[in-house]
C-alpha cells in the first residue's frame, strides 16, 4: 500500500464509502506482517517509494513461495532477485502471472498498473558475459516503472562499437555502466555524457580480477567525475537507485 492508495482509503471513510471496521482491516499488516521466518515490511512502500524486494539467495524453495503467496494479498508488484528456476516453479504454481528471466535470474508479478516514465535509463555492457548482470538491472528498472534501454557488448576491447550509440546512451536521464575484466567502460562513458554514471563491476574475468575486485577497484578510482560504484554484481542496486535519479 503505497500513500495514494492510503489516502483514497481515507477519503473512503470520510465520505462514508466504507466504514472504519472496513479501513482498519486493510491496514492491519501495517508495519509489517511476521511470518514465523521472515518479517514482510508493509510499510516499505509508504516510506521509500518502493515496496520489499525478494533476495531469494539463502532462502528455501517454501520461504519464497510463501513470501510471495502473502504479497500477493497486497496487490503490489513483486520483485526476486537471484531467484533458481525451482523458485519460480513454485511461485508459479500460486501466481500464473509470474515471470522468470533465466539469464537475471529474476521473478516478477506485475499486479498493479504503473505510470512508464517519459525519460530513460541506460544499461550499457562492456561484454555479453555481462549480460546476467545486465537483465537483473533491467528486470529491476522495468518493475519500478521506467523506461530502460540496452547497449551490448561495447567494451573498449572494440571501442567504435561505443561511439556508435553514443547518441542513444547520452539521451539517457542515468546511465548504469556493467563491466569486468578491468572495469574501464565506466571510466569512458564518464567522460563522455554529462549524466550520472552508475557503475556495476561484474566478476567475469580470469584470474587476476578477482572475482570482480579488479574491476571494483578500477571503478572506485575513476577519474570521470560523475561516477559513482555499486557492488560486485549488484545490478539490482544500481537499477534502484537509477530509478530514483530518473523520477525525480
Amino acid at each position: 500500500m503505497d500513500k495514494d492508495e492510503i489516502k483514497i482509503l481515507l477519503n473512503e471513510v470520510k465520505e462514508n464509502k466504507i466504514n472504519v471496521e472496513e479501513a482498519l482491516k486493510k491496514l492491519e499488516d501495517l508495519p509489517f506482517k511476521d511470518l514465523g521466518f521472515a518479517k514482510i515490511d508493509n510499510h516499505r512502500e509508504i516510506r521509500v517509494g518502493y515496496p520489499e524486494v525478494i533476495y531469494c539467495a539463502g532462502k528455501t524453495v517454501a520461504q519464497v513461495r510463501d513470501i510471495v503467496k502473502f504479497m500477493l494479498t497486497k496487490n503490489n508488484n513483486i520483485l526476486g532477485t537471484r531467484a533458481t528456476e525451482e523458485m519460480f516453479n513454485a511461485v508459479k504454481e500460486i501466481c500464473l502471472e509470474a515471470e522468470y528471466n533465466e539469464l537475471g535470474k529474476t521473478i516478477t508479478v506485475r499486479k498493479k498498473e504503473q505510470q512508464i516514465t517519459d525519460s530513460y535509463i541506460a544499461i550499457v555492457a562492456a561484454g555479453t558475459s555481462d549480460l546476467p548482470v545486465v537483465e537483473e538491472a533491467y528486470e529491476t528498472a522495468k518493475i519500478l516503472g521506467n523506461k530502460v534501454v540496452k547497449v551490448i557488448d561495447v567494451g573498449v576491447a572494440g571501442i567504435h562499437r561505443l561511439f556508435a550509440k553514443l547518441d542513444i546512451i547520452r539521451g539517457a536521464k542515468v546511465v548504469i555502466v556493467v563491466a569486468g575484466m578491468e572495469g574501464a567502460l565506466a571510466s569512458v562513458i564518464g567522460g563522455l555524457v554529462n549524466k550520472p554514471v552508475i557503475a556495476v563491476p561484474t566478476s567475469v574475468g580470469y584470474g587476476a580480477n578477482f572475482g570482480g575486485i579488479s574491476a571494483l577497484l578500477s571503478m572506485l578510482n575513476s577519474c570521470a567525475s560523475g561516477v559513482s560504484v555499486v557492488n560486485i554484481d549488484n545490478g539490482f542496486g544500481a537499477a534502484y537507485n537509477a530509478s530514483i535519479i530518473n523520477k525525480l
